[in-house]
């Protein structure tokens, strides 16, 4: 039996993820509490890790002149048909400004009108070159010096004490060690869930996909195993993308004003409306009625324009401007044809994931949630997360004033030696991580509502895909790995299998069709009044529970 040494670390506040939110919630205990010692761990390299690893060219959340944060708060409950905490969205929309001009002091550039004002791109967000928006975060975050980065360190699980979150463990993928943080208090910032479902591009170019590829939804999953109460994963989130580039389509269409049209060169959105899914499911409609492909009418844009575009997406995407110039497809001569990806579950956009108080804690003590992790808040992107992570933060060090300062680790380490020694090891397996996770997405894909189904699913075909789903659970016990990235590997998988089980008994409990394109539940396509509720759950004794909760929870009441 081969045996992984294992160490501890100690701090005051463990932040777990260093992506946008995360580094915004380590600068700001960096700057506002020098007396507190800090960990911050990541299962890459903060520098270039999580959603703004190649940048972005918009900050898609900004309370421009003539607005005001109770704007942005109706904005996201319309696109959301209802399903929002409202106090999150205003203490969420209230901080955006703030955070855009503590990026721009940290060397973000932000495009300028004439006059010196921001270069907005509609009424709620600006213009930037941001490929170097997460270098920057990264740079900021070093700078602290009570902050100390722990890279290529995957966190696996919490550990509970008495009821409170005290800290959680992973894998040092360098060193091949375990290495527990314990903590006084907890901030997940981890992201949330892909490769659930089959992506556009199988095989080898199966990580060409809208959401980072390595965000599996551990901070969800690790929630779950916790006993933490989940909110909405049935929102799902499908991006609606520049087709086999996956690059983002609001750069187009907001950018120089592009329509969608059908084949026929028909503007055909008036017919479905215009919330963010609707946009998606426009598109579903329309192939299916023959009139596809679907396209962004860029023909005749000027030279001026098309060049725009070229340097907007190296900024984001630049596999786009690549495209174009090596097919000659130019965007002035010729419409951009566009696709939906596989859904996601991601709390950046829609309102899944944690159940959080205004505060962002959770319903275990000591943890908190940030950024695409944390829901009920959708539309947040890049800003919504800072915002987040910095309120996290204030939140996570007024609790470590009331938190205990020691406890017993020897069961807890006896008890995460044994579940790594489970899967490490020389014996052979029948499966690998790879095939599981390969049958899982076709799995979900086939039964779930994924492309294959045009994003529908039936109350028969969600009982298919959850005996998959359980069946491929029980055969992820069988596996074995040779090292800390084998590990990795199975860890990530069972992470992804447990947020299938969640998300198929959301997508079962809500009985109508609320948010088509994103979801479209076949037995129910029209939606219903008595659904006008959270879908909420926690897992227990293995299986998903489902919670009902009212739309006008006051934010005390939220976590208690």
């Amino acid at each position: 039996m081969r045996i992984m040494n294992i160490r501890e670390e100690h701090a005051d506040i463990l932040l777990i993820g260093g992506g946008a939110a995360g580094c915004y919630a380590a600068l700001t205990l960096g700057e506002r509490h020098p007396e507190l010692k800090v960990l911050l761990v990541d299962k890459a390299n903060i520098k270039r890790s999580g959603c703004l690893a190649a940048g972005v060219n918009a900050l898609n959340a900004y309370i421009t002149p003539g607005h005001t944060p109770q704007d942005y708060v109706a904005y996201a409950k319309e696109d959301a048909a209802g399903i929002v905490r409202e106090d999150l969205l205003l203490s969420m929309s209230e901080g955006l400004n703030d955070v855009t001009a503590k990026l721009e002091k940290l060397g973000l550039v932000i495009q300028k009108n004439p006059d010196g004002s921001y270069a907005s791109r509609g009424w709620r967000n600006i213009r930037i070159n941001g490929e170097n928006i997460k270098p920057l975060l990264a740079r900021a975050v070093l700078d602290q010096s009570n902050v100390k980065v722990r890279n290529h360190v995957n966190i696996v699980d919490y550990f509970v004490v008495d009821g409170k979150v005290c800290g959680a463990w992973g894998l040092d993928l360098k060193q091949e060690e375990i290495v527990l943080f314990v903590a006084k208090a907890v901030v997940c910032a981890t992201g949330g869930a892909a490769g659930l479902y089959q992506p556009n591009h199988p095989g080898s170019s199966r990580h060409k996909m809208w959401y980072s590829p390595f965000n599996t939804g551990a901070g969800y999953a690790m929630g779950l195993r916790a006993g933490a109460e989940m909110t909405t994963f049935e929102m799902r989130f499908i991006a609606l993308r520049c087709k086999g580039t996956i690059a983002p389509t609001g750069t187009i269409a907001q950018g120089v004003g592009a329509p969608q049209v059908n084949s026929r060169g028909e503007k055909y959105q008036g017919k479905y409306g215009n919330t963010t899914a609707q946009r998606l499911w426009a598109v579903v409609k329309e192939n299916l009625s023959g009139n596809g492909p679907c396209y962004l009418a860029t023909h005749g844009i000027s030279p001026e324009q098309a060049a725009a575009l070229e340097r907007a997406y190296l900024n984001m995407a630049p596999a786009q401007t690549l495209f174009w110039r090596e097919s000659g497809l130019s965007p002035q001569e010729f419409d951009v044809e566009i696709e939906g990806s596989e859904p996601y579950v991601v709390g950046g956009h829609t309102a899944s994931g944690y159940w959080i108080g205004a505060d962002r804690s959770t319903t275990l003590a000591g943890l908190f949630a940030a950024g695409d992790v944390a829901g009920g808040c959708p539309q947040k992107y890049v800003t919504g997360a800072l915002v987040e992570g910095k309120i996290a933060a204030e939140s996570a060090a007024q609790f470590v004033v009331t938190a205990a300062a020691k406890m017993d680790l020897t069961g807890i380490k006896d008890t995460i030696c044994k579940q790594v020694q489970h899967f490490y090891g020389t014996a052979d397996s029948p499966y690998t991580a790879e095939s599981l996770e390969e049958a899982m997405q076709q799995a979900m894909d086939e039964y779930a509502g994924g492309i294959k189904t045009h994003y529908g699913y039936s109350e028969n075909s969600l009982k298919i895909a959850r005996r998959h789903i359980e069946r491929l659970q029980s055969l992820s016990d069988n596996l074995r790995a040779a090292d800390a990235y084998g590990l990795l590997k199975i860890f990530e998988l069972r992470e992804r299998l447990l947020v299938c089980q969640a998300l198929l008994a959301h997508l079962a409990a809500r009985k109508e069709t609320r948010w088509p394109g994103f979801a479209e539940h076949l037995d129910y396509p029209k939606m219903r009044d008595e659904f006008k509720v959270f879908i909420n759950s926690r897992l227990e004794e293995g299986q998903i529970k489902i919670i009902r909760r009212p739309l006008n929870v006051a934010a005390k009441e939220a976590v208690g």
